[in-house]
């Protein structure tokens, strides 16, 4: 299969969803973006991890010598919470800003986008979850927002919805509007670069398991799926370089991966996340870890009656033709050369976790869409497995 060549000298526009700027170099336009559309108080919102590194303090200097009043919120958990978001959107108030501008991964990108809805809508904020019909109160204007994504994992930057949790129960809620979609993303891989090699790896996973599981979720979509294949030849080309020996190349390839996985899974996602979502919400487990670990055991239990849609994705991992029963051993492969955990004993999960995480994951949202039903007993019966 002949690799994706992208020629990272260049910029590059284009639409999909939204408007994207797309390349080495493009974090410079943020500073005229801003003043061209007269916005002068920006809330850059990030987590605190970023929010100490060299390229944040960067972009902050930057607006700041263009003339433009900074404030910085960064107090969110790494599973985020409702209380995260209503700080930010004291802060907002408080501040007087006029636009908000999400930089980093999936986190920062959930709390950024759900403040973006906080601001002029002030209901109880899981009132507004999707999966109960809240979307129909999503009725008032929202800031000007900006997306900077900085991993190569969620997509978020591209997205419409915020998945944020409950501060108590820690039960995950969906919040989703059109109006939730950025105005413009500035993606550029060199904001990835200095990622370390744990990181890389557990978010190129989570980009990994949003192209496969979107590929494979049931009903049609072929523009998705086609988006979903290329997403995962983009990833078989370039995260394992990503990790040990980081170029801009490979870091643009994975950039453009984590994006489109997240336009891709529009279609849907399916067993893994159900499988992972309750590791993040009772052990407080990395999104993309879980990912990580899950992905093999997912998709093993995916595989009888879809073996045509396990051989097109085995040709975009270059495992040849009619090879879709090498893919699941491929997985495990893939998370032994990338440092990532093949058991869920080795992420601090005990047998005594699996009655309340099946309970999590039957519970959850996404398994619906996945391409086989899935019942408790499957979810049991794939922790004990992977365990």
């Amino acid at each position: 299969m002949t690799q994706t060549m992208i020629d990272i000298q260049k910029t590059y526009s284009f639409n999909f969803p939204t408007p994207i700027r797309f390349g080495a170099g493009v974090i410079t336009e943020l500073a005229p973006y801003l003043k061209e559309n007269h916005l002068r108080n920006p809330l850059l919102v990030t987590d605190p991890t970023v929010a100490e590194l060299p390229f944040f303090k960067d972009i902050q200097s930057t607006l700041k010598q263009q003339g433009l009043s900074v404030e910085v919120y960064k107090d969110m958990h790494k599973n985020p919470v409702g209380s995260d978001v209503l700080q930010g959107g004291e802060l907002f108030h408080r501040t007087q800003r006029d636009s908000i501008v999400g930089i980093g991964g999936g986190v920062a990108m959930d709390v950024a986008r759900a403040i973006v809805l906080r601001v002029n809508h002030t209901r109880d904020l899981f009132d507004y979850d999707d999966l109960i019909g809240g979307d129909k109160y999503i009725t008032e204007e929202v800031p000007h927002f900006i997306t900077v994504p900085t991993t190569s994992g969620t997509g978020s930057e591209v997205g419409r919805s915020s998945i944020i949790s409950e501060d108590v129960s820690k039960k995950k809620r969906i919040l989703f509007s059109p109006k939730l979609m950025a105005r413009i993303v500035f993606a550029d891989p060199m904001l990835t670069m200095e990622l370390p090699p744990f990181i890389t790896a557990a978010t190129g996973m989570d980009a990994l398991t949003h192209n496969m599981e979107a590929y494979m979720a049931k009903g049609f979509h072929p523009m998705c799926d086609g988006i979903a294949l290329e997403g995962i030849q983009l990833i078989a080309e370039s995260l394992e370089r990503a990790v040990h020996r980081p170029d801009l190349e490979s870091r643009a390839k994975m950039l453009l991966a984590s994006l489109m996985g997240a336009v891709a899974f529009q279609k849907g996602l399916g067993i893994v996340h159900s499988l992972a979502h309750p590791l993040s919400s009772l052990l407080d487990t990395h999104h993309g870890l879980a990912n990580a670990v899950n992905l093999p055991y997912g998709m093993k239990f995916n595989y009888d009656g879809f073996e045509d849609r396990f051989d097109r994705m085995a040709q975009a991992f270059a495992l040849g033709n009619d090879k879709g029963d090498r893919l699941i051993d491929h997985l495990f492969d893939m998370n032994g050369t990338l440092g990532m955990p093949k058991k869920l004993s080795e992420i601090g999960v005990k047998a005594e976790h699996i009655e309340e995480l099946s309970t999590l994951a039957e519970a959850d949202f996404c398994h619906p869409n996945n391409p086989k039903p899935v019942r408790r007993i499957d979810f049991e019966k794939i922790y004990q497995e992977a365990l």
